[in-house]
């Protein structure tokens, strides 16, 4: 049976005898929405015209009231315009047909009313124009609900008109619980991982431009790792009328991947090593979480890199990552700079200004060189972290703000705690997720795929052909200490872009510190030869496991370069994962 809802803005009769006549006629549900219209005699007056008809109304619904989701098709009564300002309609909702009416359906001449009102609905039924209307409603969703990918759209209220049966297999959720309620009030934590701009009750204008990755929690409390892409849906006329995802499960995919070593990219950084896996696998765990972090590493290994995958990858992505160098600036600089100044408060402060913890409320701070600050700014940081309120500088004003604090160093704080140069208090506040980035010459094997990408990348800026490096020139790399890490081999790829001209780099194409190196490892060649082992799974497996994995000592036990057990271990992944 077929629930037709008839509406009308500023026709409030002609609905109430649609509805009685498509009841009597179809044997169907037709629904009124608007109450009869009060004064002297009106009520009595239909009252009989629709007992003299043998007609009745199964219901009669205020327009606050209505879920559209109960109806298959939805009858308009509007003006000669014939636009339906009430319901828009909008992919996933009932067929809207709208009737532009004369003044036979206004007034109080029922009787006339209801002789309009039974040709309107006699063509509906008779001419198929309902069954077309119902057909074609129900074969787009047949479309979409075939789809591998889940859909759920919801207009500018966050109400949710769209769920296909791909989305409730993904999520658990059946559409009957979702369909009319508010996106937010229906998941925890927000469907879209916080990074719609509805998020802040605003106009979608900051909608995310590319795919990216939530972790989702069923209706069963199951975990998976989703691939969100949301974009905005507009009328002909251009204008915003809601928002559509699409959305799919990659975590079978993911857990996959991880095992065999194969995700060589996530957010930005790019790795094969173990380390390097771990690590993305603690970053897509840190980043729906509020909890500070501490990245440690040498300088050039990427620290704020990670920074910004954590952010990004997080509910917070849709919100600023402002990044402060505390090691750049004294401390009236540093403190400015972090919270801000009022007007006149030292010389220069010609106006008010935001600190940086104002401009990433809501969003991300990131505080690199942490352990350059010194005990008197240390203080003042603490503060803040304590209760996240802070007075800009010369400023009586408490400010609040919500800020997640992400910090970095390339310094032992623990050696510097016992040193007495850093605050044991102020630690713990910045490290409650501590992240160890490994250096370069501990994940050796990413070197080519490093310089891979780092080529491609530079070639792409300059509009020409990418370098090829020969093998001489991999095992000079291989072998170089990189004691700049991933910032000093993107340096020498971007002198080899500039200085080779030829199709492959060849050693004399090297900068000269790594061609220093090359004469020495020459040299070494020409000395008397260590005695070599002849490489095996398992001799490698045990010095590996005797010099704690640390490749370079392994290698000198062997009698081999670096790069010889490079490619040893290179030639057989399965046997060192």
């Amino acid at each position: 049976m077929n629930r037709v809802l008839f509406a009308g803005d500023e026709f409030r009769t002609a609905p109430v005898l649609a509805a009685a006549f498509f009841n009597k006629s179809a044997g169907g549900a037709g629904v009124a929405s608007a109450a009869v219209p009060g004064g002297e005699g009106h009520r009595e007056k239909l009252q009989k015209t629709l007992g003299e008809a043998g007609l009745r109304v199964r219901e009669i619904i205020e327009p606050s009231a209505i879920d559209l989701f109960d109806f298959d098709l939805i009858v308009f009564f509007s003006r000669q315009d014939g636009e339906c300002h009430s319901y828009p309609p909008l992919p996933g909702m009932p067929p809207l047909l709208v009737w532009q009416c004369g003044e036979e359906f206004a007034g109080t001449n029922y009787p006339e009313m209801l002789k309009a009102v039974r040709a309107r609905v006699t063509a509906l039924l008779d001419q198929g124009y309902l069954t077309a209307l119902l057909r074609s409603h129900r074969n787009s969703e047949m479309l979409l609900d075939n789809l591998q990918e889940g859909i759920i759209a919801h207009d500018l209220e966050r109400r949710i008109f769209f769920f296909n049966k791909a989305a409730e297999r993904i999520t658990g959720y059946r559409r009957q619980e979702v369909l009319g309620r508010d996106c937010h009030q229906t998941f925890p934590g927000n469907f879209c991982g916080g990074k719609c701009s509805f998020c802040s009750g605003d106009c979608p204008s900051g909608l995310p431009n590319k795919p990216y990755s939530l972790l989702f929690k069923t209706v069963d409390g199951e975990e998976r790792q989703l691939e969100m892409n949301v974009t905005g849906i507009t009328d002909s006329g251009g204008k915003v009328q809601g928002v559509v995802a699409s959305f799919r499960d990659f975590s079978r995919e993911l857990a996959l991947a991880e095992r065999l070593g194969e995700i060589e990219q996530f957010s930005g950084i790019i790795g094969r090593d173990p380390k390097i896996q771990e690590l993305f696998r603690t970053i897509r765990e840190l980043a729906d979480s509020d909890v500070p972090v501490l990245i440690n590493g040498e300088s050039g290994t990427g620290k704020e890199l990670v920074a910004a995958a954590i952010h990004n990858e997080g509910s917070r992505g849709a919100k600023l990552l402002v990044p402060v160098n505390c090691g750049s600036l004294p401390d009236n600089l540093l403190e400015s700079e972090l919270f801000g100044h009022v007007r006149g408060a030292f010389t220069g402060a010609i106006r008010d200004k935001k600190g940086r913890f104002e401009l990433a409320d809501g969003g991300t701070l990131f505080l690199d060189e942490i352990g350059e600050i010194s005990p008197a700014m240390q203080v003042k940081l603490l503060r803040v972290l304590q209760n996240n309120t802070f007075h800009r500088v010369g400023g009586e004003k408490s400010i609040k703000v919500d800020v997640r604090v992400i910090s970095a160093t390339n310094k032992d704080l623990r050696e510097e705690i016992a040193a007495g140069r850093f605050r044991e208090d102020l630690f713990y506040r910045l490290c409650v997720v501590p992240l160890i980035l490994p250096p370069l010459r501990d994940r050796l094997h990413d070197i080519p795929l490093l310089a891979g990408h780092f080529i491609k990348r530079v070639a792409g800026e300059q509009g020409r052909e990418e370098l090829k490096i020969s093998p001489e020139v991999m095992d000079i790399l291989l072998s170089h200490a990189w004691p700049g890490n991933i910032r000093e081999l993107q340096n020498v790829i971007r002198y080899l872009m500039v200085r080779c001209r030829a199709e492959t780099v060849r050693p004399g194409h090297l900068p000269e510190n790594l061609q220093a190196g090359l004469a020495r490892s020459r040299a070494g060649e020409a000395a008397p030869p260590r005695k070599r082992k002849k490489l095996t799974v398992d001799l490698v497996r045990r010095t590996l496991a005797e010099t704690g994995n640390n490749r370079l000592r392994a290698a000198k036990l062997l009698g081999v370069g670096r790069a010889t057990l490079y490619r040893f271990l290179t030639a057989n992944p399965d046997q060192f994962r």
